[in-house]
Formats: C-alpha cells, structure tokens, sequence
C-alpha cells in the first residue's frame, strides 16, 4: 500500500508519494509536478486538473477551492467578483450552504465547497495510483493553519467522498518544517534548540510559524496568519491597474466582461512573474475584448507603489508569530521564505527589515509542504520505517465550552484548550448534573480567526439520564485529535455516595488517556455510558456526505466512460488513417482491386462520419464501426501476416525433418526406415503446397496456412515419437523374457 502527501492549494496541486529511496513528486498526464486545481464541466464530461484548466476558454473552470470553503462560512464580497463563476452563497445547509451549479448530462447539478474539494482529491488518489501503479488510500493532507472547525470537517469528509482515508490532516507551516528539519543534522547540537521561522506566502493566503528544532524531533512554538492575503491580490492590483488604464485608453469596460477578465488576470499573473526578475513588464493581449487589442507597460517601482498597502501587512503574521513563540529575533538561526507568492522582491525586502536578515530560500517553493505530507504519512502508517522523530504542532485557536449554566472554567479562564498548546490534547471535565445536558463549542477569540467567522463551533447533547442520586458526577472526555478536530469522546454518569452534592465542577488534564481507571482506596461507584449526539455547524450530515458519495462514483463512472469513448473513438480514427496507408503499401499486392475500392470507400465515409454526425457518439457505435472496418480488412491483413509466418514456418519444417533424420541414424534400420519414410511424406506433402502457393497470387487465401504447417510439424514429431517409444518397449520386453 503506497502512502502520499497531497496539498491542494488555492490555485495549484501536488502529490508527492513516500518510496524506499525517498520522497518523489509525483507526475500528471502531461509529466509535470504541479496541476492546476481546477473543475470543469461540459455537456457530456467533467474535466480535472490540467484538463479544466485547458476548457477555460470554453466553460470557465471552478477553482479557488480555499476560498470557496471560506465563503460559505463568512462574508467575503471581494472574492465573488474574482471568480469567473456564480456563487450562491446562502447561509443555510451543509458547509454554510455555498454553492455551485453545472449542466451536465443534461441535468442541473448543485455543488458544495467539499464535492469540489472531493473532486481535486479523488484526481490527486488517481494520479499517485497511475504512477505508482498501486492502490492509494492513506495520506496525509495540508491544510491552513486558521481553518475552523467546520472547514476542518470538510476537509475529512471530501477525503472520505474521494476514497482516501487521511491520517492527519497536517498544517503547511508543520508539513514544511518537517521536510527542512528531518534531513539536516546540524539542527540542535548546540545543547540547546535551532529555532527557525517560516513564512509561506501562497496564493490566497499568508502564514508564518516558528519553530524549534533539536536531534529528536520538532515543535511547532506558534501560528500567524492572514487568510486575505496572498499573491493574487498582487495580481488583483496589477489588474485594477491595466483595467483602469484600459478603460480610458481604449474604451472597454473589462470588468464587466467575465472572459476579458480572466485572459487580463491570466497576464497580469505573468507580468507579475516578469518583474520579480525585471524592471518593467509589458502586457499585450490581443482581441481582449469588442475586437480591441491591448498593450500597457509598468515598472517594479510602481508597481511597489501600488503594493504598499498589501507589503505592510505581510508582517503581520510575523508579527504575531513571534509574539507568540515567546522568543526574540536574535535567537532566529534562519528564515526561511516558501511558497508561490513569495517570488516578488519587495516581500522578500519588507521580511528582511522585520527580521533583520535576508529570508532564506533553500527550500522548493512550490512542492515543500507535499513532501512534508508524505514523510509525514510515512511516519505514520505501518508499512514503513522512518527513523524515531517527533512532530508536535499546536492549536492555533483557543477553544472553550459551556453548558446552560455558563462557560466551563479552567482555572482563571474559560479556554478549555488554549492557543499554543500541544496538538492533539485530551481534557477531562467533572460536571454534577442529575439529567442531561448540552455542552456547546466555541472559539473564546474572535480575534484568532480570520475576520468575519463565526465563533460557534457546534453542540453535544448529553444523555438523556436521570441521575439515581443528587451526588450523581458526569465525567466527560473532549478530545481534540491530530486533524484538529474537537469531539466529546465519552461520557460517563458516575453515581458517587461519599462526594459532597454541591462541590463544583472541575476539570482534569487525562495524562493517561484513560477513563477507566479507578484507585485502590476508591469505593465502588454504579458506571453508567451516555449518549453523546454531535452537531457541529455548517457541515455535512451522514444522509449528506452518503448522496456525496454516490454522486462522485456516478461522476467517476462518467469519466471513465467518457475515457473510454475517448479511447473508442481515437482507435477508430487511427484505425482509418493506418489501414488507409498500409492499403498503398504493405497490403497493396494482398488485395483484389475490388477489395481495394471496397475498403477505401468505406474509410473515407468513416472518416467523414467522424467529422460530422459521428463526432459525439457512444463507446458502443465506435466499436461497431471499427469491427466493421476489420471485417473488411482482417482477410487481407491475414494474408500479409502469414506470408511472413508461413516462410518461417516452412523453415522450421524443414529443420524438424533433418533434425529427425539425423536422430534416426542411431536406430536400427526398421526404425530407421520407419523415421524416414514419415519424414518423406511431409516432405512431400510441404514441397507440394509450396509449389502450389507459389502459382497463386498473393491477393487470394493461400493454400496452406502458417498454423497448417507448425500442426504438420507436430504430428511429425508425434509420429517419430511413436516409432522410438515402441522400440523402447520391444526392448524391455525382450529384456523381460
């Protein structure tokens, strides 16, 4: 069983897959290591990767799978004019109601955020199992570090829909630390920890970590984040821009207009790329739009200009990284930069004032965080040995409960699990109710989250019970698991006649893990397991994620039917163009002129078919056609192939006779004889087919076909075989009397 590491990014894909030898980036269909994550859908076929992202002239793609799993939990009108797709955005349903629709198939079809993200998934699944040759299940995928509950949840489920089977859902700040920091030895040997700060500028987003590295392992001491910033807006700025000057140089409104929009964004993109190594880029599109052509100029300086709202705030998640590590800059050893959006000089210039060193750039941009995932995932699955070394992240937002009576108190606080602590973490809650009860989840800090999300997390029903005493305990396990995720693990009614009623609830770290335990000097208690019903806000229901499920193997199905349609047709098309050939050629002497006219005409109506009436057609009609085809041709390609089988046939009915001539030459003269004269025979036999063939054209069947001669070879050797087995036995019988 392979294990991979996926990230799916907000504008790109990769997969990276753990081998004996080591971490490999996995190839797609077109062998490149990064894929497009990109969705698009025609009539008859569902496109993925590099494939919707070729369609986008023709039926725009959904991409931005990040951000699409933002808007449906928190209000971002900037996004929806990017995207060159509708969005319904309702607060209601599964993951906050955000939706797609396609016509396929020729019905309306609603997507969720997660069905997307299951999408781009189940291509990754796909593309590992196509290189590696071997079933994919296990993985490790990147996530942000500021997702929320409900994302996280998505995440899980997409995975599930997907056919994967996730171990962890790792943080791209971790995933990155890990590749840096397993493969270097010079980290931690000065008797104390290496500390490191990364920062990843992506697409949509910006994080920053820092974390701390020794000879057994890494802890991740703090999380930053800014979820609206990332190298779009730079490109949003760059389109703006041009859109702008356009509007008064040209006359063309390209705002208004979703295709001009995205061909202007597309080369804004590349204008950006340009200047990261340039003074000054050019953008020149033709026909953009009313039949105009385009062409404007910028240089970096002004660029920068434009830019200096969006490089303030690139320090930010520094900023609060380091606030939070609890570490000054001097105890740094290195910055290190990564991640698409990082490639414009300024960022790298406002990093180095914050830091007061020039950021680091020793790792691959593009791909660090799917080779973290995979090491990861090798780490974790039994099929493979990875030397001992510890990974720990921590909670990147402060999370608390209540119930009717209040928050649940820990010490000074109401945090149940505060930021910065260890992932994954277990806590055990005391609580005296004599009935049940519910238990809601909630992010104690708005100010953790990106801006605009909601605090609430969901609600655990506890029970219903009816306590046999007014002393009657609930103990309450919450665990928060390696994906982040938060869950009421049990619950347990506990009926306790030596505790005081009214003692307060409390709470207790579970170092053990273990709710079972009991003392020795405990007296028995009456143990009662509760029902604990989970409702976490905005994501999928059981019936949900099962519709989910069967509606991507429906998709799935789909595409390979289309595939194989695809395949149908192209082998059909081949099939016209080489027989076309080979007809004027190798199979020119092997046809009558009436079966020349025959085969031609109907290719060239074939071909015309496929041009026209037959250019959408089913897998079923391009097999008939090709079977028709062959049943003209297969005669006639059937006496080319045998006339080169047939003269190696003769020739190794030859050897076989002299073969068995000289074998027969140790034999007594009545076997001998007997050899030879089985041996004339067939020999008479060949010479006489031979000449025979040889006065037929080769455009007729031949007289004797190559598989006549080898069965005329075999009855040979059968014969002879005969002839000395006999005499074999003559000679034990004699040997007998």
């Amino acid at each position: 069983m392979s294990v991979v590491g996926l990230d799916v990014g907000n504008d790109t894909l990769v997969a990276a897959a753990a081998r004996q030898r080591g971490i490999d980036v996995l190839l797609n269909a077109e062998s490149k290591r990064e894929s497009p994550a990109a969705v698009a859908f025609s009539h008859s076929a569902r496109l993925l990767g590099a494939h919707a992202s070729g369609a986008a002239s023709s039926h725009a793609p959904f991409s931005s799978p990040k951000r699409l799993l933002l808007l449906a939990s928190r209000p971002a009108p900037r996004d929806l004019p990017r995207l060159p797709f509708p969005v319904d955005v309702a607060r209601s349903g599964a993951g906050g109601g955000a939706r797609v629709h396609v016509d396929h198939l020729g019905r309306r079809i609603a997507l969720s955020p997660t069905h997307i993200l299951a999408m781009l998934l189940a291509y990754l699944r796909q593309l590992a199992e196509d290189d590696l040759g071997a079933p994919v299940a296990d993985c490790v995928i990147s996530v942000p570090c500021y997702l929320t509950q409900a994302q996280r949840r998505a995440y899980v489920d997409a995975a599930a829909v997907a056919g994967l089977r996730p171990l962890r859902l790792m943080h791209d700040l971790a995933a990155t630390a890990l590749g840096y920091g397993l493969y270097r030895s010079d980290l931690g040997v000065a008797g104390g920890p290496t500390f490191v700060a990364f920062v990843d500028v992506g697409h949509s987003d910006t994080q920053a970590g820092v974390v701390a590295f020794d000879a057994s392992g890494m802890k991740v001491l703090s999380h930053g984040f800014d979820a609206d910033l990332g190298g779009r807006d730079f490109d949003e700025v760059l389109f703006e821009h041009f859109a702008e000057e356009f509007r008064d140089r040209y006359k063309i409104d390209v705002v208004g207009n979703v295709k001009a929009s995205m061909r202007l964004r597309a080369a804004c993109e590349k204008a950006k790329k340009v200047l990261s190594a340039n003074a000054e880029a050019v953008v020149n599109i033709e026909c953009l739009m009313e039949e105009k052509d385009v062409r404007g100029m910028i240089r970096r300086e002004d660029f920068e200009k434009l830019c200096a709202e969006l490089l303030e705030r690139v320090v930010g998640p520094c900023r609060r990284a380091m606030a939070d590590s609890g570490i000054g800059l001097d105890k740094l050893q290195s910055v290190e930069l990564v991640g698409s959006g990082s490639r414009v000089p300024a960022i790298a210039r406002v990093l180095a004032g914050f830091f007061r060193r020039e950021p680091s750039r020793t790792i691959n941009v593009s791909e660090c965080v799917a080779r973290g995932c995979a090491l990861q995932c090798a780490m974790l699955s039994p099929t493979f040995r990875v030397r001992e070394y510890e990974v720990q992240d921590v909670i990147p937002a402060s999370i608390g409960f209540c119930t009717n009576e209040g928050p649940i108190s820990a010490l000074t606080s109401n945090t149940l699990f505060r930021r910065g602590q260890p992932l994954p973490s277990v806590k055990i809650i005391t609580l005296h109710r004599t009935s049940g009860f519910t238990l809601d989840a909630f992010y104690v800090d708005e100010n953790e989250l990106p801006p605009g999300t909601s605090t609430q997390i969901g609600s655990f029903e506890i029970g219903p019970f009816e306590a046999h005493s007014e002393k009657s305990k609930v103990k309450v396990k919450i665990r928060l698991n390696l994906h982040g995720l938060i869950s009421v693990e049990s619950a347990v009614l506990i009926d306790d006649d030596q505790r005081d009623a009214n003692s307060a609830d409390s709470m207790e770290l579970d170092s053990n893990d273990n709710m079972d335990h009991k003392s020795r000097n405990e007296p028995p208690m009456h143990r009662q397991d509760l029902q604990i019903v989970e409702s976490i806000y905005g994501v999928m229901s059981k019936q949900e994620l099962l519709e989910a499920q069967e509606q991507e193997q429906q998709l799935a199905y789909q595409d390979k039917l289309v595939e194989r349609t695809k395949e149908r047709k192209n082998a059909l098309e081949s099939y016209v163009y080489d027989t076309r050939n080979k007809l004027s050629e190798r199979y020119r002497s092997f046809a009558t002129d009436s079966e020349r006219e025959e085969i031609s005409v109907n290719l060239q109506q074939t071909e015309d078919w496929l041009y026209e009436e037959g250019d959408d057609e089913t897998e079923a009609v391009y097999t008939s056609k090709l079977e028709e085809l062959k049943k003209l041709v297969d005669p006639i390609e059937y006496r080319c192939k045998d006339e080169e089988a047939r003269a190696e046939a003769t020739r190794e009915l030859l050897k076989c006779i002299v073969d068995h001539r000289m074998a027969a030459k140790s034999l007594s003269a009545p076997e001998r004889d007997a050899i030879d004269n089985e041996c004339t025979k067939v020999e008479l036999w060949l010479r006489e087919s031979s000449q025979l063939q040889e006065s037929l054209p080769k455009n007729v069947d031949p007289v004797v076909w190559s598989h006549e001669i080898k069965k005329k070879e075999e009855e040979l050797d059968m014969s002879c075989s005969k002839i000395v087995t006999s005499r074999a036995r003559g000679h034990d019988n004699d040997d007998g009397c």
